[in-house]
C-alpha cells in the first residue's frame, strides 16, 4: 500500500558518514575588490568522491544551505561554496560600482574555484587525492541557479536581442537548478527589466544533464507570470530533462538555506528532506555512479498516496 507523505524514500540513506568542513579558504582576487572566501565540506573518509560547487542565492554566503550540504557531504560528495559579492556578510550595497556587474563576477568566481581546485581542496588534508575530478557538478539556488546555469550552457540575451558569450564549462558534467528564474522580456516586471539585465536567459544551449527544482507556490515579485516561470529552464533547455515540483513550496523551497529557518513562510523539513535526497540521487545517476536511488526516489514518490511533490522527465 502507498505510504502517505513519504518524503524520504528508503533507498536513500540518512547522514551516514562524519563530515569535515573548513572555512574560509581564501582565493586571491585583487581585481574583484574582495578576495573570494570559500567553504569546503566533505566526508571524513572515502575515495573517488564526486564534487559539487554550490552557488548561493542573493545575500546568502558560504555558510548557508547547511541542510543540503550536511546531507550531501555525509553521503559521499565533496561540496565547495564560494561567497559572492552580493553576500550580506560583505556589506555590498547597490551603490557599490561593482554591483551592476556582480552577475558576471559570480560566474567568474565559480570558474576560478574550478581553476584553483588544488588550492581549495588542500584546505582539508588529503582531500585532493580523494576527489574524482571527472565527476564535477554544480548546483545553485535562485541567483545562484542563474550563475551556475551559464556553466551548464545557458546564455544571457543582450540588448541587441542576441545571446551573449557561451560560458559552458566542459569540466562540469551535471547540474541542479533550484528556484531558478525564467525567461525575460515581457515576463519581467518593468523594475526587473530596468535593473537586472542578466534576467534574460537563452536556454537553447543548456545541454548538460540538469535537474530543475521548483515550488508551485513560488510567486516572484520580478515576474509578471506565476510560479510556472521557475520551470522555464526545464521547458526550454535540452539538457534539463527532469523537473521536481514541490507542492506548496515558495522561493526558499521549505527552508533549504538554513536549519530552523525563521525567514521563510513555507518552512517544511519534509520538503527539504525530499529535495536534498532527490538532488543527491539525481547527481549520482547523472555523474554515472549508479541510478538505483534516482529510480527509487521517482517510484516511491509516484506511488505515495499524498505526495509533497512530483517528478517529471522529458
Amino acid at each position: 500500500m502507498p505510504t502517505p507523505n513519504a518524503a524520504a524514500p528508503s533507498a536513500v540513506p540518512a547522514l551516514s558518514t562524519p563530515i569535515v568542513s573548513v572555512k574560509p579558504v581564501i582565493l586571491s582576487a585583487p581585481e574583484r575588490g574582495n578576495d573570494i572566501q570559500v567553504r569546503v565540506s566533505a566526508p571524513a573518509s572515502g575515495t573517488g568522491l564526486p564534487l559539487i560547487v554550490l552557488a548561493h542565492g542573493f545575500g546568502k554566503s558560504m555558510s548557508s544551505y547547511d541542510p543540503l550540504v550536511d546531507f550531501w557531504a555525509g553521503n559521499g560528495f565533496a561540496v565547495i561554496q564560494p561567497t559572492f559579492l552580493d553576500s550580506r556578510t560583505l556589506g555590498t550595497t547597490p551603490a557599490d560600482p561593482r554591483f551592476p556587474d556582480i552577475w558576471h563576477t559570480r560566474v567568474q568566481d565559480v570558474v576560478r574555484v574550478l581553476d584553483e581546485l588544488d588550492h581549495v581542496l588542500a584546505a582539508v588534508p588529503g582531500l585532493g587525492d580523494r576527489v574524482d575530478r571527472d565527476r564535477i557538478a554544480v548546483a545553485g539556488h535562485s541567483w545562484g541557479g542563474q550563475t551556475v546555469g551559464m556553466l551548464l550552457g545557458a546564455r544571457v540575451v543582450g540588448a541587441d536581442g542576441k545571446p551573449g558569450p557561451d560560458r559552458t564549462d566542459s569540466r562540469v558534467k551535471a547540474g541542479v537548478l533550484l528556484a531558478t528564474t525564467g525567461i525575460g522580456g515581457d515576463d519581467l516586471t518593468p523594475f526587473a527589466q530596468e535593473n537586472f539585465s542578466f534576467m534574460s536567459p537563452d536556454f537553447n544551449g543548456l545541454t548538460t544533464p540538469t535537474l530543475v527544482v521548483a515550488g508551485d507556490n513560488d510567486q516572484s515579485a520580478l515576474s509578471t507570470r506565476g510560479p510556472d516561470w521557475f520551470t522555464d529552464v526545464y521547458r526550454y533547455s535540452p539538457g534539463a530533462r527532469s523537473l521536481l515540483t514541490l507542492f506548496g513550496a515558495e522561493h526558499m523551497l521549505g527552508g533549504i538555506h538554513a536549519y530552523n529557518a525563521t525567514d521563510t513562510t513555507d518552512e517544511s523539513p519534509e520538503r527539504v528532506a525530499l529535495i536534498r535526497r532527490a538532488c543527491w540521487a539525481y547527481l549520482r545517476s547523472a555523474l554515472g555512479i549508479d541510478d538505483v536511488a534516482w529510480k527509487q526516489v521517482q517510484t516511491e514518490l509516484a506511488e505515495t498516496a499524498d505526495p509533497i511533490g512530483r517528478i517529471e522527465n522529458k
